[in-house]
């Protein structure tokens, strides 16, 4: 089951680059208020499902399940096909080996939604017009923010490569001089890259592509690149700037369209890393930003739950 949910999601990846010539994570959105989320719950979608959502085109983020539309009182119109998002569902079977008698393990499960503004019908007044919201800062200075605020930094040079890299070992991100670069956007975006290389740290979050060597093209190197790129993503859509550090030609879409092809399970579990590396690097942002909303009586129970 979870073999062909991988390759389905990565069959809809490799049209929707067939017919827009661009890999989805290289144009993301560039405000948190249009990401994809759910009406009801109002959250917002996570890890790969981010692209697959955003990527069909909508211009309103919001989504709902047959369900959800059915409860508000509404209908899916007529030959619309609905939007697949994955997830992992937790089976637990008796296993006499383990200390509670139990082996519990990740399912790779999908259901399907549909845009709730555009292929929905009789939901009049029920789903919020899109509203962008007027930023404090800049791009570039909500960028400087992310860097500067990041949990345990790694450390951050400048001018002794020619390329963005990150080094493992002394846990130091190098950066060309900032001048070289076409634009801060493309200083930035191959700042958040690295950063997100940075996130696999083993005082971070360990993932073993960064902890153990892997030569340059390897299947790990690939698969952690894809990481990188899709966590960078996540965090140029979050501070308002488009990702520049690699461009859509032929060459570059075919060599991960081979990628995707030879093993469909990378997209969700690059999505699913990538996500956790967003998380890690907005760490600190995000409970400042909690700690500075003011909080009513018999709330702070359900904020620590949340």
């Amino acid at each position: 089951m979870s073999a062909k949910i991988n390759e389905m999601v990565v069959q809809r990846l490799i049209d929707r680059i067939n017919e827009t010539g661009e890999l989805p994570w290289k144009k993301p959105w560039t405000s948190v208020s249009t990401m994809p989320r759910n009406l009801v719950s109002k959250k917002n979608y996570r890890g790969v499902n981010v692209f697959l959502l955003h990527m069909m085109g909508f211009s309103s983020p919001w989504f709902l399940s047959l369900k959800q539309v059915n409860a508000l009182g509404g209908r899916i119109r007529k030959h619309e096909k609905g939007n697949v998002v994955t997830f992992f569902k937790i089976i637990e079977k008796d296993d006499d080996t383990a200390d509670d008698g139990k082996r519990s393990f990740a399912m790779l499960r999908y259901y399907k939604v549909w845009n709730a503004a555009e292929q929905c019908e009789g939901l009049d007044g029920k789903v919020p017009e899109v509203e962008v919201p007027k930023r404090v800062h800049t791009p570039i200075s909500e960028v400087e923010a992310v860097v500067a605020n990041m949990p345990c930094p790694p450390h951050i040079v400048h001018g002794r490569r020619q390329a963005a890299s990150y080094c493992p070992p002394t846990d130091t991100v190098s950066m060309p001089s900032p001048e070289t670069f076409v634009s801060g956007e493309s200083y930035f975006s191959a700042l958040l890259h690295e950063c997100v290389h940075a996130t696999g740290s083993a005082k971070r979050l360990a993932r073993k592509a960064i902890m153990e060597p892997n030569r340059f093209g390897s299947d790990p190197y690939a698969k952690e690149e894809l990481v990188a790129e899709l966590g960078a993503a996540f965090l140029c859509g979050h501070c308002g700037i488009l990702p520049k550090t690699e461009e859509n030609s032929t060459a570059y879409l075919k060599g991960w369209l081979a990628r995707l092809k030879a093993d469909p399970s990378m997209l969700i579990t690059a999505g699913s890393q990538a996500q956790k590396a967003y998380d890690y690097v907005l760490g600190n942002l995000e409970e400042k930003a909690m700690a500075a909303q003011p909080v009513a009586d018999g709330m702070v129970a359900e904020r620590k739950a949340a």
